[in-house]
């Protein structure tokens, strides 16, 4: 209450004003002392909101910034990580090399030391790579096709197996996805084979049977030649054929395959032995050392009608670091960088989901690395790039090689369900290729 003079009553009996309610018609009746005190209220609660909100802001700030990984953390995670599960990588032609410099003679070189003027592989950068399980290539040139591809391959078997026995404190040579797992809890790194090239198998199911006795798991369909039942990629490249994708002799061969339990790879293949090969097979494909088609269109990569097709097979593609495979149109740099690596696995992620995407990076068959990716040291830098873009440790943990591991046991499934089957034994019609039937090396 107050009087005609303005008096105030005291400030202890005086009530709470309710300032938000002081319109400015009743503000500028109110008497002079009493608009002051208004003046003076409104200033101090401003200047205290004003450092409230700043008293919040900074300490939030300040957490923001503190709680966004740097990259060291994000590496010694990825290599927790890599710790837990194997990282299973698809491709690695290291053999070839043992083959190139040292000519199989394993007394030349020891795999303990720096072998880096010569290779991107070694122990120790193994080590450093946290690698958990290595698929090594059995590779000769198309060269050798209708010649002694046979014996080369199983040269390049032999040294692949001698390895693992020479080095058996870091090794031990793997045929099965349980061996796998058990290799990386013992400390160790499994050696598999995979055989780069069906001409490998001088179209024999004879032979390929054999292979798979020796330990070999899978078999890349074609390399860059024609055999003569199936289609390679620069076949789509070229926008032509010679038999249309698969013969029905090569279907016979996939058949074969999924009954042996060996992994069909589908790298190298053209676009239509693909998709012959997905509408054939029982069991789960896999891509060793492929790439998304979508983000570098070069006929070695996926496209991603093929992509959803492997979802439906349940099979894999394994991105590989081939420079000229992950840096092309339409998303082309000077130079092939980690990151686009990471943007080929993010795509095939997007496109079809974490479950059917794994690595499989091809070091020793390639000269054009990523830059972060230079040899097999490297691969913590990949997980890590992935966590920094938000990938879950589940979906790494699948990636690395959970993947892989569940590919190979559903193979060994549809394996197992045809224990029943008798090996086929269909011979290759001569005249499904022509330089098959002019080959003169053959006795017949």
């Amino acid at each position: 209450m107050h009087s005609d003079k303005g008096d105030l009553l005291s400030s202890s009996d005086a009530p709470t004003p309710d300032y938000s309610s002081i319109g400015m018609t009743t503000y500028a009746r109110l008497p002079k002392q009493r608009r002051n005190r208004y003046i003076v209220i409104g200033a101090v609660v401003a200047i205290l909101a004003v450092v409230l909100s700043v008293a919040i802001a900074v300490p939030l700030s300040r957490k923001s910034t503190a709680t966004e990984p740097t990259w060291e953390e994000y590496l010694a995670q990825a290599k927790e990580i890599m710790q837990r599960v194997p990282l299973v990588d698809g491709h690695n032609d290291f053999p070839w090399q043992v083959r190139k410099y040292w000519q199989n003679q394993l007394s030349l070189f020891d795999m303990h030391s720096d072998l880096s003027d010569y290779t991107h592989t070694d122990i120790p950068r193994l080590r450093e790579g946290h690698v958990g399980a290595q698929f090594w290539a059995a590779y000769m040139p198309c060269g050798s096709q209708y010649k002694d591809a046979v014996r080369q391959t199983l040269d390049q078997i032999d040294v692949i197996k001698r390895i693992s026995r020479k080095y058996s404190d870091t090794f031990d040579f793997v045929t099965t996805a349980k061996g796998i797992l058990d290799t990386h809890a013992a400390g160790k790194i499994g050696s598999l084979i995979g055989v780069e090239g069906g001409h490998s198998i001088d179209s024999s199911l004879g032979t390929l049977r054999v292979m798979y006795e020796v330990g070999v798991r899978y078999m890349t369909i074609t390399h860059n030649c024609n055999t003569p039942w199936a289609d390679n990629c620069l076949m789509t490249q070229q926008n032509t054929s010679e038999h249309n994708g698969l013969t029905e002799w090569g279907k016979t061969v996939i058949k074969e395959m999924n009954r042996l339990g060996m992994l069909v790879d589908l790298s190298h293949v053209s676009f239509k032995t693909m998709v012959d090969t997905l509408d054939v097979t029982e069991a789960p494909i896999i891509f060793s050392h492929s790439s998304a088609y979508a983000e570098c269109n070069h006929h070695r990569n996926v496209p991603d009608y093929i992509l959803e097709k492997t979802k439906q097979n349940n099979g894999i593609v394994m991105v590989t670091f081939v420079g000229s495979f992950i840096n092309c149109p339409p998303n082309q740099l000077d130079r092939p960088e980690l990151s686009q690596v990471a943007d080929h696995i993010d795509h095939i992620a997007d496109t079809i989901g974490h479950d059917f995407v794994g690595i499989g990076g091809d070091y020793d068959g390639m000269s054009n690395v990523p830059v972060g990716l230079e040899d097999a040291s490297t691969y913590p830098n990949l997980v890590a790039e992935l966590l920094s873009r938000g990938w879950s440790e589940e979906n790494l943990e699948k990636l690395i090689g959970l993947n892989l591991v569940r590919v190979f046991e559903d193979v060994e499934k549809v394996r197992d369900s045809m224990i029943d089957i008798p090996p086929f034994d269909d011979i290759l019609p001569v005249e499904d290729s022509e330089s098959e039937a002019n080959n003169t090396c053959r006795y017949r």
